[in-house]
């Protein structure tokens, strides 16, 4: 009896430090999957204030000076010429005849026609009375009548080619190209004279995406050239292309005055200065404060050590700076340095 006790108190003690040895283990293997809490990792950032501004807009271009006006001056008739009244370099009006062609095949067709529309409307008349009397019919008038109408057309267009024989100068200028001499044979069409018009100049020049929103229409810019060392010349944008071309620029034209003193000639090579001061104080980040692009831009402002991700809107991208037209007020914080490991809600930590 008693070995029997001994043996059942030896099963329990066995049994007793089996569970002790379990719950030890099981509190172990709590501790390793439970460590201890760990202080919150400050990520460092350099940050900016959002401030306001004057912003000054640099862009300068080169070109090439265009004439104001060009035009052709053409032969409405063909014709020999019996008079050419101009010479090379000579300054023209707008409306000043140039040339003149022989109108004496035209002054016969002219008489031709009067002599049968005066014939078709004596006709007409007469029939006219005849109808009266019934002793013509509606049908027979009808034709005489578009007969006499044709007539009236056909002296109206000789007429038209008598005066066609004036050649007019398109534009005033001056004679830039001498295409005809007296005498010679021209047919309807043909160039005799180019004229251009140099009282004021134009300037065209492409813009990148990026400068072209940067200009606007009635805009004054500054012309200079090597022509007239250390001479500024005042310009004004005229026109600015809707549409970009396949290398994705968009013309820009400048007009400028010009004077016989310091005349400006054709195909003269000039540099365009956009360079502007912006008309108000703007609200301005560094361009580095941006985490996507100008058009889809987002930053990090910086509250109470901890950085929140905000959508805001951009204007002017000039010199390192962007302009914020929203999302953002003065004074407000921006992580310019540090984005790649931020998320929102991060905590920070600023480095000077």
């Amino acid at each position: 009896m008693r070995t029997r006790y001994i043996t059942i108190i030896a099963i329990i003690a066995i049994v007793a430090l089996i569970v002790f040895k379990l719950a030890a283990n099981k509190r172990k293997l709590n501790e390793k999957n439970n460590p201890a809490p760990v202080a919150a990792v400050r990520i460092p950032v350099k940050v900016a204030a959002a401030a306001e501004q004057v912003l000054e807009i640099n862009i300068l271009k080169t070109g090439n000076l265009a004439p104001f006006k060009e035009a052709k001056a053409l032969a409405m008739s063909g014709g020999t010429l019996l008079k050419v009244n101009f010479d090379l370099g000579d300054k023209v009006k707008q409306g000043q005849v140039l040339a003149v062609t022989d109108t004496r095949l035209a002054q016969l067709e002219l008489q031709k026609a009067e002599t049968n529309a005066a014939k078709l409307k004596n006709d007409l008349n007469v029939y006219t009375e005849l109808l009266a009397g019934k002793a013509a019919t509606q049908e027979k008038v009808n034709g005489i009548r578009q007969d006499y109408e044709n007539a009236v057309n056909q002296v109206q267009q000789a007429r038209k080619n008598i005066s066609d024989a004036a050649i007019l100068a398109p534009t005033g200028g001056v004679i830039a190209a001498k295409k005809v001499e007296q005498g010679m044979f021209v047919n309807a069409g043909t160039e005799i004279a180019s004229i251009v018009n140099l009282s004021r100049a134009k300037v065209q020049v492409n813009l990148t995406e990026a400068e072209v929103y940067k200009v606007k229409e009635g805009q004054p810019v500054k012309i200079s050239t090597d022509v007239y060392p250390g001479k500024t010349f005042s310009g004004t944008i005229s026109f600015i292309s809707p549409q970009a071309d396949e290398t994705h620029n968009y013309l820009v034209e400048i007009l400028i005055g010009n004077d016989n003193e310091t005349l400006l000639r054709s195909g003269t090579f000039v540099y365009v200065d956009f360079s502007r001061k912006t008309e108000q104080q703007v609200l301005v980040i560094p361009r580095e404060a941006l985490t996507e692009s100008v058009k889809d831009a987002a930053v990090y402002v910086l509250q109470d050590s901890v950085v929140h991700q905000r959508k805001i809107q951009t204007g002017a991208d000039v010199n390192g700076m962007v302009q914020v037209l929203g999302g953002l007020k003065p004074g407000e914080q921006v992580v310019t340095s540090g984005q790649i490991n931020l998320k929102d809600g991060s905590v920070v930590s600023v480095s000077k």
